[in-house]
């Protein structure tokens, strides 16, 4: 074996999807019996995770206690608590304005509850995708002043919305904002405006710009119960347990796909164990809707709860997922989460339609670093799926566009690759008069174009991203925390490894690798799901399943270019628990040949 080979775990220099296999931290080779067991595996997972030597005891159990700042530390969050404190004291009308998706409902129903547990009623506002689009309309907040509404505040949206706000101050309406989107260097006229990537926000805040908007809301939370102790609010009633609104925070966290490295972590390892105590009412009822039959894990919140929520802004009513979330009433819950479920099937259907469609446009555009998909018809509420799916299958960033023929202009969403930073190029592109509106984060973004800029806009994409884009394809490569023989897999290892969980964006799940091997079968099963069969030199069988793999190079050549050949497989160990005997499964990410460098 050459220097080089041994400098790539594995000895896999170019994988069958054309990666390179490297370690994540250290060489933690346990395929040949022995190795780490306990804190001692954990703690190397961490490690590798960048956590440094002398903070690993925080990092193994994250809580509040270790990782919360002070609130204070965010650009006017103590005027906005203050504004908040006073609507509660003088029994002021205030209405969350919501954004339509999970983190906007989450964080709407965070604040609603909070009120409630503060002996106020707060109204809601979630906008319309298809008649209002993303953010507040200046046409709704003067509404909602004439209704009565005295303060507003917008939570994960309004950090861009210069026009809606400056009519809302136009009116009489205070508005507080409370996001987590890009931002400008001008900022709309507001209250307050709290949002760690403000431009220019303190170190400290800033190092949180990885939060959800319901992480920075449950933040304001505890800045406004902390303002109104010190204005003897609680002085002859209880203050709030503000634990109890974790759940939330931890769904609206996984579902934002946000980081989830530091606060994150923390914020989701313990709304994980509210939410295992069914505390929320209509949380209950979504687990149940959703067919769990045991205590929710990270990966539901992302898989099965948030697309169950996000389904009724993408498809149904957009107030569905806030009323779910903040009902007390057992039967009202059963029957709103049975109807998000039913609307997260028909979005499904609608998905499909809509990706063969943008699919088939990608044949024109195989020189494109950056895929610019547009289309009449199209449902704005899954061009986001559509765009994270195309952007999987082409390794490039993916913006899909449904365009309005009646109104001469398309709402898109875009999904980036590490190391593209797809935000600022949308903000960019606006700036530079080619978009209606747009933002977003480096891996996700929103737009809305004239259907005769169309053209300039992928233009101009591309041009502002194609260098990046061929600078973060050359660097592809797939990390591993370990290897271990096939017997290795088991429901033991499954278990250790999620010691240093939760895992997410930006802490990414143990991956390990499993050799070598043959197949002893390959086949297709559901939609286009890849699934395979392996056997080890030390007899033991496994079942892995590449998920939509069927269609890619690496599922054909798994499919029907693999036998009599030996394969390391690559990806990430799961508890298949049906049956009597709980197995280990392989969640396949990638596949080599066993010495081929």
């Amino acid at each position: 074996m050459t220097t080089e080979s041994r400098q790539h775990a594995c000895g896999v220099a170019r994988s069958i999807s054309g990666k390179r296999w490297v370690w994540r931290g250290g060489n933690m080779d346990l395929s040949h019996g022995g190795g780490l067991a306990g804190d001692a595996l954990v703690d190397q997972l961490l490690l590798a995770r960048g956590v440094g030597p002398d903070d690993l005891l925080r990092h193994r159990s994250p809580t509040l206690r270790t990782f919360l700042p002070d609130p204070s530390c965010f650009r006017d969050m103590d005027v906005a608590a203050e504004r908040i404190a006073q609507a509660v004291l003088c029994r002021e009308a205030v209405t969350i304005y919501g954004d339509y998706d999970v983190d906007g409902a989450t964080s709407a129903a965070l604040l609603v509850r909070l009120f409630a547990m503060l002996g106020h009623s707060a109204g809601f506002y979630i906008p319309d995708r298809l008649l209002e689009g993303y953010g507040p309309s200046g046409e709704a907040l003067v509404r909602l002043a004439n209704n009565g509404s005295s303060l507003v505040v917008t939570v994960d949206c309004g950090a861009m919305a210069h026009e809606a706000l400056a009519q809302a101050h136009d009116a009489g309406l205070d508005v507080v904002v409370v996001d987590h989107h890009k931002c400008a260097h001008a900022l709309p006229r507001a209250v307050a405006l709290v949002n760690p990537n403000r431009l220019d926000e303190g170190d400290e805040a800033a190092g949180h710009g990885h939060l959800a908007a319901v992480g920075v809301a449950f933040l304001l939370a505890v800045a406004v119960v902390r303002t109104l102790r010190a204005h003897g609010f609680f002085s002859d009633r209880e203050e709030p347990d503000l634990r109890a609104l974790l759940d939330l925070v931890a769904l609206g966290t996984v579902a934002d796909v946000a980081a989830l490295h530091g606060l994150n972590r923390a914020f989701v390892a313990q709304g994980l164990k509210i939410m295992a105590q069914r505390r929320n009412t209509g949380i209950a009822a979504l687990i149940d809707a959703s067919r769990l039959s045991r205590a929710p894990v990270c990966s539901d919140l992302g898989f099965a709860l948030g697309p169950r929520i996000n389904a009724g802004g993408r498809v149904g009513e957009a107030t569905l997922g806030v009323r779910l979330l903040t009902t007390e009433s057992p039967d009202e819950a059963r029957a709103l989460a049975e109807q998000l479920s039913r609307l997260n099937e028909e979005r499904r259907a609608i998905e499909q339609t809509v990706q063969e469609e943008a699919e088939a446009q990608l044949t024109g555009q195989q020189d494109r670093a950056v895929h610019v998909l547009a289309g009449a018809g199209w449902h704005p509420g899954v061009i986001g799926i559509v765009a994270g799916r195309i952007k999987e299958k082409t390794g490039r960033p993916a913006l899909v566009i449904a365009l309005d023929p009646a109104s001469a202009t398309g709402k898109g969403s875009g999904r980036s690759i590490s190391g593209v930073d797809l935000g600022a190029a949308i903000i960019a592109a606006r700036e530079a008069g080619l978009l209606v509106a747009g933002g977003g984060h480096a891996l996700a973004a929103g737009l809305t174009v004239s259907a005769d800029k169309l053209g300039q806009f992928a233009d101009f994409m591309e041009e502002r991203l194609a260098s990046r884009v061929a600078d973060a394809q050359m660097g592809q490569t797939v990390a591993l925390d370990l290897t271990v023989a096939p017997r290795g897999l088991n429901p033991y290892l499954a278990e250790q490894l999620e010691g240093a969980g939760p895992y997410g964006v930006g802490w990414p799940s143990p991956r390990i690798a499993v050799g070598s091997v043959s197949l002893i079968r390959a086949d297709v099963v559901g939609q286009s799901h890849v699934r395979l069969i392996a056997r080890g030199d030390d007899g033991h069988s496994f079942k892995a399943i590449g998920f939509r793999m069927a269609e890619s190079e690496l599922g054909q050549t798994l499919l029907h270019g693999s036998a009599q050949r030996r394969l390391w497989l690559a990806g990430r160990v799961k508890v298949d628990d049906w049956g009597s005997h709980p197995a280990a499964e392989l969640h396949l990410d990638d596949a080599a040949f066993a010495g081929v460098n």
